[in-house]
């Protein structure tokens, strides 16, 4: 997820404070992650710094002044040139898992009992994203369908990858 471009396209819909901004992050795009305040006033002093926001307006505040931000052109541009462009095809051919299962081949560990494991914690996954779907709104069950998705394909991987597993491990330690 890109933070700064995702604060760009909240500001294209329309002006707003740092808090707003946090608060419609974490609504749509922070589930379960929501964003440090920190991060927010941070990668919005970056984006004034390089043009792709200005502060609109100072108010005080019940702490620090409030500042109202307002997209640039520069900024607009960026964030239509992001919405364009294809995100780049997934999965990548070295993921965490391929690799620790290979270590544990080539280390003589047991890598039977890993895969076990991890189908054990992507099936645990599957449980809480389809309670999500079920229960939440729309934009929770389709974020829910997308990681359930990703999950299924992981678990075909594993299933394949157990039932080759002594031919992998002749392979890489020999």
């Amino acid at each position: 997820m890109s933070v700064p471009l995702t604060l760009l396209g909240l500001l294209e819909r329309e002006p707003s404070h740092g808090y707003d901004l946090k608060r419609d992050y974490d609504t749509y795009f922070g589930r379960g992650r929501p964003l440090p305040f920190g991060q927010v006033y941070a990668t919005l002093g970056r984006l004034a710094r390089d043009g792709k926001v200005v502060i609109d307006e100072v108010a005080p505040g019940d702490g620090p002044e409030r500042k109202r931000y307002v997209i640039t052109e520069g900024g607009a541009t960026e964030v239509d040139t992001w919405l364009t462009e294809p995100v780049p095809a997934e999965p990548h051919l070295q993921t965490v898992l391929f690799s620790k299962v290979v270590l544990a081949l080539m280390l003589d560990r047991p890598a039977a009992e890993y895969l076990d494991a991890q189908r054990a914690a992507h099936l645990q996954r599957m449980r809480e994203l389809t309670e999500i779907r079920r229960s939440g709104d729309l934009v929770d069950a389709i974020l829910a369908d997308h990681g359930l998705f990703h999950l299924e394909a992981d678990l075909r991987w594993i299933d394949m990858t157990s039932a080759r597993l002594g031919a992998l491990a002749a392979e890489v330690r020999s």
